[in-house]
């Protein structure tokens, strides 16, 4: 009785010997699994399973892998059977939809667990043997609606892969929604998918949900993109677990609202060494396990995981009763023996992420009843991972960032400011620190009313960049306190590398943001983050108002150009001569002063060459002749000169009074050239700043050159405050190089300073933040929306043009008139040449009738007639020609005779005869 009480005593010490022998025994045994993969695909899954395999130190595993070909089920069934015969204790994958629906149904006729890592359908649920490590598809679909609850969407327009993925979104599709929200769900592949963004962008859906394969979802962010839906106003929820795998360079830049989740959550520090555990393996053995964004596929890791849940469960199963492997056939209507215990132990494994620390608060210890995985805890009911905590992740400027998790029995936990959407952010009971510094109309010191306490806290202060500062505040929704900056600078490199003014309180920690006019430079944006430009501007020149020049004594010469007085004067005389030859050819411009008279001229010519250049200048200057042109061509030949005097005089008598009126400014310098060229008059920019640093690091040989001018007289050159630049430039003789904005703010309200020239470069002006800073998108969201309203130029106007005293040209001295010249009078030059080359074709034409009813009178040819009558024509010291026939009668009053006027027979009618005395031409003594 003594000896058998005193064994009792040590009864629990020999069961722990006995379990311990029992487990060595067991890891002395190797255990044979099946790995089935597809043929074709990469070796990831693969080389992730036979690490998990030799990391593993619990159970030796013996892997037995097989290639399995994509469209051949039947082969594929064929080689699962062999494998079987091999007497492995459980088989993992494939991810194949199909195949894996074969391998199912025969590891549940065999009893053999089938252990899969990728999204499950709803048919696979039947299979009583399957266990799938991916978290269920119920669950997955329920932190969707939870993010469509939280965010409360108004539209959601829903895009599937293919039928499996519409069977993921079931509980999306069931959401009770209101009468107001609208829903759309459309299938879409590569081929439509760009046709499926254009049907929500017209029917303006802004939150969509995509359920797509990883490269699907890549192709529609990119579509999305060139259809300018990658914003700050389109929400995207992407259910793919691998979304941290793509490149998404090209889409963090736009603001756009984009959630995505992770299971392998890389912040914990056991994960942290099993990713180095893997690259170490992955040198030493040269094969590949991360994808090539350095990023562990959620399929990889649950693989890794799986390989340790099957280890652990088979450690279980072995305390309990000792197994033997399967000893199994396709062709025998047998099952193994220990498949159902040992699937009931896969069931009962607690698989956490959830360590405890030491008492030191240090280094995590891992003890054995809290195994730790890469996806965190896992429970498994009848197969279905069930429990389990998903990231959320937020698309940001600094790439994806974990923001919150959600568990299926908790829900959405935020952890971090979320910035979602404009006016969505929560910053939580949070006061950031505004560092600024004194800067008309940016930051000003407001001025207490008569008889009232001065202000006091955020309400010292005005100017545009506090209205600003006020819309984004409600937008975005948090409070402030502003601070002036110490040294009241911007902020510039020291030699030591540190940063003074605004951006060295961003880099030590003393302020949350700077509001400013605070420009975005490539050196400020290595050490601290830039929100959105909310002002777009330049460097342009600053400079006093030259002294006006008074109208000259020849000012009246100034409406025309030189050109237009010289094409003036020759068209005066080019009229004149062409008035007169065209006045001595055309033989209707002759007229007979006297009906009789035997010694009087029969006919006389009034256009000498005198009296045409009296006629051209009579009706230049608007005071007409006593000469009036008679024959059809010298008629064309006044009615042109006529029009064109008309024009010329109405467009020099217009611009004559803005010559007369205006009194000119004579600027030495029209742009940055004219300064840089000259030495007499000084420039400078502020002392330490984005305008200094741009001449300073320019490669441009104009603005190289002004930098050794500044430099080299950097003592009286530089100011150290705007208003102390400003004040050079009106003591005169000096150019300040500043910011467009703020010049623009002086000319409106001095009226002796004007800018010279344009713009000499492109710059921003952004809010400034500390790099990785939560505040940024948020932020950057509600500058784009008060722009897009409209808001930030109504306070631009407010403080700039509105509170303005000089009117837009007021300190330019008035615009000078410009002198007209070809460009705008020319035309009036080529419509009296077409006119005097239509005279010139009138006068041939009568000339030539003319000369041809001479010649059948004079009985000799119409050339020789035309000869003569060119002879005559060109006489110019004549007036005066005589008829070629002479009448017979004596007194005025008869008209027997027949005569020959301007070429024409007359008949006497009194005694029917023909009676002509031919006289000859004598041309040479027409007088």
């Amino acid at each position: 009785m003594y000896f058998s009480t005193k064994w009792l005593q040590y009864f629990p010490f020999l069961s722990g010997v006995c379990i311990l022998l029992t487990e060595l025994c067991f890891a002395g045994d190797k255990v044979n699994i099946g790995g089935m993969f597809v043929d074709g695909e990469d070796d990831v899954l693969n080389n992730a399973f036979q690490y998990a395999i030799k990391s593993n130190d619990v159970t030796r595993f013996v892997p037995i892998i097989q290639s399995l070909p994509l469209r051949e089920s039947f082969k594929a069934v064929k080689q699962v059977c062999r494998t079987v015969e091999t007497g492995v204790v459980a088989i993992f994958g494939p991810t194949n939809y199909e195949l894996s629906g074969h391998i199912n149904s025969l590891c549940s006729a065999l009893e053999i667990p089938h252990i899969e890592t990728r999204l499950g359908t709803v048919a696979e649920n039947s299979f009583p043997f399957s266990v799938n490590m991916h978290p269920d598809y119920v669950s997955l679909s329920q932190i969707y609606v939870d993010i469509i609850n939280y965010f409360n969407w108004g539209d959601i327009f829903v895009i599937y892969g293919d039928q499996n993925e519409l069977l993921h979104l079931q509980e999306v599709l069931t959401v009770p929604v209101s009468s107001e929200t609208r829903m759309v769900i459309r299938q879409a592949s590569k081929e439509n998918m760009r046709d499926v963004l254009k049907e929500g962008f017209r029917q303006n859906y802004h939150h969509f949900i995509a359920d797509l394969s990883l490269e699907d979802t890549h192709y529609l962010l990119k579509a999305a993109l060139q259809l300018g839906m990658i914003n700050y106003e389109y929400h995207y929820i992407l259910t793919n677990l691998d979304i941290d795998c793509l490149d998404l360079e090209d889409f963090k830049y736009n603001f756009v609202n984009l959630t995505s989740f992770r299971l392998v959550d890389y912040d914990k520090a056991h994960t942290k060494h099993i990713l180095s555990d893997i690259e170490s393996y992955e040198r030493q053995h040269r094969v590949k396990i991360f994808n090539t964004t350095g990023i562990l596929k959620t399929e990889t890791a649950l693989m890794i995981d799986a390989v340790s849940v099957l280890s652990y469960a088979l450690q279980d199963l072995n305390r309990s009763a000792p197994f033997k492997a399967a000893n199994l056939s396709c062709d025998q209507e047998r099952t193994w023996n220990h498949g159902s215990s040992l699937y009931n132990c896969l069931n009962l494994v607690e698989y956490k992420n959830e360590p405890g620390r030491d008492s030191g608060g240090g280094s995590i210890i891992v003890e054995d009843e809290n195994h730790i995985g890469l996806t965190g805890k896992i429970h498994l009911e009848n197969g279905r991972r069930t429990k389990f905590k998903l990231n959320i992740m937020q698309l940001t400027q600094n790439g994806l960032i974990k923001v919150g998790d959600w568990k299926p029995e908790v829900g959405i936990n935020f952890t971090l400011p979320v910035e979602y959407g404009v006016g969505s952010a929560r910053f939580g009971n949070k006061t950031l620190i505004v560092s600024t510094t004194l800067e008309p109309p940016y930051i000003m010191l407001k001025k207490p009313p008569d008889d009232q306490p001065p202000h006091t806290g955020n309400d010292r202060y005005e100017g545009f960049c506090i209205d600003m500062l006020k819309g984004i505040a409600k937008i975005v929704g948090f409070t402030y306190e502003i601070r002036l900056v110490a040294d009241a600078n911007y902020g510039v490199e020291l030699p030591n590398g540190s940063w003074n003014g605004l951006i060295g309180e961003l880099r030590e920690g003393k302020a949350d943001l700077a509001v400013a006019s605070l420009t975005i430079s490539y050196g400020r944006e290595q050490v601290i983050d830039f929100t959105a430009p909310f002002m777009h501007l330049g460097i342009s020149i600053l400079f006093k108002v030259p002294k006006r020049e008074k109208p000259g004594l020849w000012s009246f010469l100034n409406p025309f150009a030189r050109e237009i007085w010289l094409y003036l004067f020759a068209s005066y005389v080019t009229v004149g001569v062409s008035l007169f030859l065209l006045a001595r050819f055309s033989p209707y411009e002759w007229y007979r002063p006297h009906q009789c008279g035997e010694d009087e001229p029969d006919k006389e010519n009034d256009l000498t060459l005198a009296n045409c250049f009296w006629f051209a200048i009579g009706t230049l200057t608007q005071q007409g002749s006593d000469i009036d042109p008679k024959a059809l061509a010298t008629r064309i030949v006044g009615g042109t000169w006529f029009f064109f005097t008309l024009i010329l005089i109405s467009s020099y008598t217009a611009n004559l009074a803005a010559f007369l009126t205006v009194e000119k400014s004579v600027s030495p310098i029209e742009n940055v050239e004219d300064l840089a060229k000259q030495t007499n008059i000084k420039y400078g920019s502020l002392g330490s700043g984005s305008t200094m640093t741009f001449f300073k690091d320019s490669k441009i040989e104009t603005y190289k050159t002004m930098w050794k001018e500044m430099n080299k007289h950097k003592e009286q050159v530089f100011a150290k405050s705007t208003k102390e630049g400003i004040q050079k430039v009106k003591q005169g003789n000096y150019a300040f190089l500043m910011e467009s904005t703020m010049l623009d703010y002086t000319i409106q309200r001095d009226c002796d300073l004007m800018q010279v020239g344009g713009l000499l470069d492109s710059k921003d002006y952004g809010i400034g933040t500390p790099i990785g800073s939560v505040y940024k998108d948020s932020i950057s969201m509600a500058i784009l929306k008060m722009q897009e309203d409209g808001k930030i130029q109504q306070l631009y106007n407010r403080w700039w043009r509105n509170s303005g005293t000089c009117t837009k040209d007021s300190n330019k001295g008035g615009k000078k008139g410009t002198p007209l010249g070809r460009d705008n009078i020319g035309g009036i030059f080529i419509v009296l040449l077409s006119g005097l080359a239509i005279a010139v074709i009138v006068a041939f034409m009568e000339f030539t009738w003319s000369a041809k009813k001479r010649s059948n009178l004079d009985r000799q040819s119409l050339c020789q007639e035309m000869g003569d009558e060119l002879r005559f024509a060109m006489q110019c010291h004549g007036s005066s020609q005589r008829t070629a026939l002479r009448r017979d009668c004596s007194g005025c009053n008869s008209t027997d005779d027949l005569e020959m006027v301007g070429g024409e027979v007359l008949e006497n009618p009194t005694n029917g005869m023909m009676e002509s005395t031919f006289i000859p031409h004598s041309h040479s003594h027409r007088h």
